[in-house]
């Protein structure tokens, strides 16, 4: 038995709208301080107001959101009692959003508590609204909670069906000022999504459409995206096409993984990105070709299937196999990070061989104690994942 878990989700130009009908009397919005600056924050309160409710901004949200400052949300919100709590911005403030409303419905649970197998009694109190402002994460259509404990530096995986957003918006024009940087490092996360959620052990026909279309949106809408944001300097750019499609590209891919799992990507990155504060759809998308390789040298069908699939090479024929075609999807995610101007390699990310070897011993633990390590097609020893972490630095391609 397998469950798909999806909010309402109002998408395309205009979409914010659905604010104006929207009924209730208090929203919280759980955002970031730079998007206040940027007006995002007015334009949302601008479309309450239409729908007479009045609101109460958030703002402390940080990149990778930590237990403390969910625990200030919570504060806030049990003082000001919202009946809506909307997530806006990239995946930390969503999932600063989604922690911040389970914990306000339920103040006897610990962040670390909220877990898949209990049941959370929502929306007593309050419903959730998500609005993503970056095209990659997915957050505003999945159910994962990602949180970073801060003394122990490690992300924590958290989450539950019920705390589902009760609407995603997915309006192209509140991503459309996103600076090139963030573009790419969005969008290659939207990719890694795409790709693990398609080759996942618990990968499903419901999930493998949704997976398939975003990667092929992503692989042609991407760098069309980033050469616009390059080009518009500080402001809006015009290949509005790009945006729209990039947008609707990442919740596709949160669609697709959400219902399936992510992979080891995902957990070699969750480390590095909590040690190394390395921007997570960076983070991923680095790893994202070794572990291709790596998982396709035991189980390369699904790999080469979707490289088929996408163009990267003709689909694979015996006595072949379907290594050389896995080998091709990770030389497109290669080519696809070069042209956006991101690295190939950890060391690339501008990090430091001793400071990383230094860690790797606590890096491989917090991915193996990942929960998307549970869902690899190959699950690598204790030995094979210090050697993927050390081929990943040197940018070393797989080749155990």
């Amino acid at each position: 038995m397998w469950y798909f878990v999806s909010p309402e989700i109002i998408f395309g130009e205009g979409s914010l709208d659905a604010l104006d009908e929207l009924e209730g009397r208090r929203a919280l919005i759980v955002t970031d301080a730079t998007l206040v600056k940027l007006g995002l924050v007015d334009k949302v309160k601008a479309h309450l107001d239409k729908a007479g409710i009045e609101a109460y901004v958030f703002d402390a949200v940080e990149p990778d959101p930590s237990v403390q400052t969910v625990r200030k949300g919570v504060q806030v919100a049990q003082e000001y009692e919202p009946d809506w709590i909307i997530g806006l911005g990239g995946g930390s403030a969503m999932d600063a959003a989604k922690a911040i409303w389970v914990l306000y419905e339920r103040p006897d649970l610990e962040p670390g508590e909220i877990n898949p197998f209990i049941r959370l009694g929502l929306r007593q109190k309050a419903r959730l609204i998500t609005i993503p402002t970056t095209s990659g994460t997915g957050a505003e259509v999945t159910w994962a909670i990602v949180l970073t404990d801060t003394e122990e530096q490690r992300k924590m995986g958290l989450g539950n069906r019920e705390n589902v957003a009760d609407i995603a918006i997915v309006d192209p024009e509140m991503a459309a000022g996103m600076p090139p940087q963030l573009t790419a490092d969005t969008g290659l996360d939207a990719l890694t999504h795409a790709v693990e959620g398609y080759t996942c052990t618990w990968h499903t026909d419901l999930t493998d459409g949704l997976c398939l279309s975003a990667a092929r949106l992503v692989l042609e809408y991407l760098p069309r995206a980033v050469a616009d944001a390059r080009s518009a300097g500080s402001g809006q750019g015009s290949d509005v096409e790009a945006r729209e499609r990039m947008h609707n590209a990442a919740t596709c891919a949160g669609l697709g993984f959400g219902n399936s799992m992510a992979s080891l990507a995902h957990a070699m990155g969750h480390a590095l990105g909590a040690v190394f504060h390395v921007p997570h759809g960076r983070a991923v998308s680095i790893f994202l070709p070794y572990t291709i390789e790596f998982a396709a040298r035991e189980a390369p069908e699904r790999f080469a299937e979707l490289a088929g699939l996408l163009g990267c090479s003709p689909p694979p024929s015996p006595p072949v196999g379907g290594g050389e075609a896995a080998r091709a999807l990770a030389g497109r995610v290669r080519d696809l990070c070069r042209e956006v101007g991101n690295p190939t390699s950890v060391a690339g990310a501008g990090i430091e061989r001793a400071a990383y070897e230094a860690q790797l011993d606590k890096l491989m633990d917090d991915a193996f104690n990942d929960t998307q390590m549970i869902t690899a097609v190959r699950a690598p020893s204790y030995d094979e994942l210090r050697r993927l972490f050390t081929y990943a630095y040197e940018g070393k391609a797989v080749d155990f």
